[in-house]
């Protein structure tokens, strides 16, 4: 009985920007919990190596090429989704992009990058999605938003500025789909090793080190760290939490630093 509160048998999930990373993560997790997986992405060779990663472990995935800043591509793609395979069931919003640039620095035009996809992008899905779910009265949205949604840092002002928005989205969405039985949360992660942390991820680096200080478990997170949390909120254990964010950052946010081990 417990085991199905978080099976996800019969249910179909569409991760965005879900070729590699984090995005590539949760699809492998909520595929073992029994989802049938749609990968959104915009390099046709990481999407296609994406799939079939995730076929060879038995899940049936699908891919589905578009552009989440685009309103048109947006409504093509879920409505071929919906009417050539089936209901979508999850909706987790991961796509993302970073440029790490001074705010006294960066190019108008960056800056508008990083919000439109971290930000305008997940609305723009968030609406087509949840428009077909207020109809069926159920479905789960994951918002992924970051301890960037708390907290600043230097050189991350933009990423830091949608991820903030984001937050606030999301208990928006919530508050305003709930009547309709749809929980809309969100994950914050903490420090991720992957592709997109690149040289800061490296020992030595000052980042780096910074990090491993900081945090109280002691280390970076790897995106199957991640898992477990998107499982929860996908499924019917979560289906009485709403307009959450739940941050899976190794205690970072908990502390203003771990304990000294010198006697």
């Amino acid at each position: 009985m417990i085991d199905q509160l978080f099976s996800l048998k019969g249910k179909n999930a569409l991760i965005t920007g879900g070729t590699h990373g984090i995005g590539l993560a949760i699809g492998e997790a909520l595929g073992l919990a029994g989802a049938r997986i749609f990968i959104n992405g915009h390099d046709p060779e990481r999407l296609e190596n994406a799939v079939n990663i995730i076929n060879q472990k038995n899940i049936e995935a699908s891919g589905f090429l578009f552009d989440i800043t685009d309103e048109d591509s947006v409504s093509t793609n879920i409505e071929k989704i919906e009417e050539s395979i089936g209901p979508i069931d999850v909706l987790v919003n991961n796509a993302a992009i970073h440029r790490r640039v001074p705010l006294i620095d960066i190019p108008y035009i960056e800056f508008q990058e990083v919000i439109n996809t971290n930000l305008n992008g997940q609305f723009l899905i968030a609406r087509e999605v949840a428009r077909r779910m207020v109809d069926r009265k159920v479905g789960k949205i994951i918002n992924m938003c970051s301890m960037m949604s708390e907290v600043g840092r230097d050189t991350v002002g933009a990423y830091a500025a949608a991820k903030g928005g984001l937050k606030m989205l999301t208990k928006s969405m919530a508050t305003e789909w709930a009547q309709y039985n749809i929980q809309v949360n969100g994950i914050g992660p903490g420090y991720i090793k992957t592709s997109a942390t690149g040289p800061i991820g490296t020992p030595g680096n000052p980042v780096h080190d910074f990090i491993i200080d900081r945090t109280p478990t002691g280390r970076w997170g790897i995106p199957e760290d991640l898992q477990g949390a998107a499982i929860f909120l996908s499924s019917q254990a979560s289906d009485y939490i709403n307009g959450q964010i739940i941050y899976v950052d190794g205690g970072m946010l908990a502390t203003l630093g771990k304990p000294s081990t010198k006697k």
